[in-house]
């Protein structure tokens, strides 16, 4: 046995035998760095745009060994970008579980599609990998469950890509200390503007591109044909066709992911139900006030396959504890607007403005208020933060649980669209009251060959 591997296998039966902790205190940056024997040794699957993002950011605080994509043109020039980056060279898998299967890879970073989080996750965990995955975390409902049972079964370390808990200069902490001070009483409303989508014209089944291995990326996904039209995407993400149901443009698509509810929803649903203090139970009640669907749908799926099909508009009212209503938005800025009984202010990753925060100028928070909704000395990065998870064997920032229970919100939001009805929830149960036929999209079955491997 490796001393990688001796390692690895203390700190699992350590983990299960204190239970899993939780904790928020910052990773000590020179230390992470002082050693190189003391540095985590991290893969990536999934290495386009996100993928590397993460990666990239985490090259101060770990060693990455391997690299794992399906499309070989992605995996070759993140190979040379991490050469170029840190002066070492990495492995390069087509098929993640190679990685997997390595007994010197401490953690595995996760980003890609949607539809492959889950199976990904669980089986890096059982592999005896921690694991740091982009949000969302899942494609439904029933995989959080099964997230969550993994995690406690095994005792690893899971955190969230919800990077609004550690960065954006704090702002986010910053808004949420405020409302624990009292600075804009009791809170009344919170909007979230995650922004709208646009619909595509008719995509046309064309051959799959060179290097691109369609069957894999699909994964549990239904079997369908490769669609793009010639008009390529330029800006972030560019590189690839604008109008696509493969690279970027995923995101619109139900089959892999949950449109803008599930993309930036993750992000600003987040903080909110954590500033609501709601982290360990969500919404009794979801209300689809207004919606357009780019395709028609029957009984909850589209009724035709070859155009986007998650919302371009919606206003969803959810209901929270203390009948709170947080409203999710397509419109308006981007951020999100706290009102309370003595004032309001709005939040983003660029600003927090409102009357509330200039009179900061003459009676700031508490000191320790922002490490106080934190948890401890906030760490330098999201990455950081997780590594002090690994190190210590508590869970970090954001983990699964509070994720997850934010998620369910967004999740239920999209079947409400979908169904084109109001939905109780209940969450101690954590099922749909009284309506069988949208509790059937709590969970998805797996296509034959790409179930998770238990």
């Amino acid at each position: 046995m490796s001393q990688r591997l001796n390692r690895r296998h203390f700190l699992t039966q350590t983990s299960a035998v204190a239970g899993i902790g939780f904790f928020g205190s910052g990773i000590n940056s020179v230390h992470a760095q002082d050693s190189p024997n003391d540095r985590p040794v991290f893969a990536t699957v999934g290495l386009r745009n996100q993928g590397w993002t993460i990666t990239s950011k985490s090259t101060k605080f770990a060693d990455f060994a391997a690299f794992a994509d399906i499309d070989e043109n992605v995996l070759g020039e993140n190979l040379k970008r991490l050469k170029d980056r840190t002066g070492k060279a990495a492995d390069g898998y087509s098929d993640y579980r190679k990685i997997l299967e390595r007994d010197d890879i401490d953690a595995v970073m996760i980003a890609t599609p949607d539809h492959w989080h889950t199976k990904v996750a669980v089986e890096a965990m059982l592999s005896g990998k921690d694991v740091y995955c982009e949000k969302p975390l899942t494609l439904t409902i029933d995989e959080g469950k099964l997230i969550e049972k993994i995690v406690k079964k095994t005792g690893r370390v899971c955190q969230v890509g919800t990077m609004q808990r550690s960065e954006n200069s704090q702002r986010f902490l910053q808004a949420i200390a405020m409302i624990r001070d009292g600075r804009i009483g009791e809170i009344r409303k919170v909007t979230c503007g995650i922004g709208g989508a646009t619909a595509s014209p008719v995509i046309p089944a064309i051959d799959v591109p060179e290097g691109l291995d369609w069957d894999r990326w699909l994964g549990p996904a239904p079997k369908v044909p490769y669609r793009a039209l010639p008009e390529m995407r330029t800006g972030y993400g560019g590189g690839v066709p604008l109008y696509t149901n493969c690279h970027y443009a995923w995101r619109n698509w139900y089959e892999y992911s949950g449109g803008q509810m599930n993309d930036w929803g993750a992000h600003h649903v987040d903080i909110a139900t954590w500033a609501l203090g709601a982290s360990e139970t969500g919404p009794n009640k979801i209300t689809p006030v207004s919606y357009s669907l780019p395709v028609d749908y029957e009984n909850g799926n589209p009724k035709v396959g070859d155009q986007y099909n998650s919302p371009t508009k919606f206003e969803i009212h959810a209901n929270m504890p203390g009948d709170i209503p947080l409203v999710i938005t397509s419109e308006g800025d981007n951020g999100i607007l706290f009102e309370g009984t003595k004032g309001r202010f709005f939040v983003n990753r660029g600003k927090i403005v409102g009357k509330p925060v200039e009179d900061l100028a003459s009676n700031p928070l508490p000191e320790g208020a922002v490490e106080a909704v934190y948890g401890g000395p906030v760490s330098e990065n999201h990455t950081a933060n997780f590594i002090e998870g690994m190190r210590a064997r508590t869970q970090p920032i954001s983990d699964v649980w509070t994720h997850n229970r934010m998620l369910e919100t967004c999740h239920l939001a999209n079947i409400a669209i979908r169904l084109g009805r109001e939905l109780n929830w209940d969450p101690a149960k954590r099922e749909i009251i009284g309506d069988a036929e949208a509790n059937s999209f709590l969970g998805r079955e797996s296509r034959k060959g790409y179930e998770i491997e238990m």
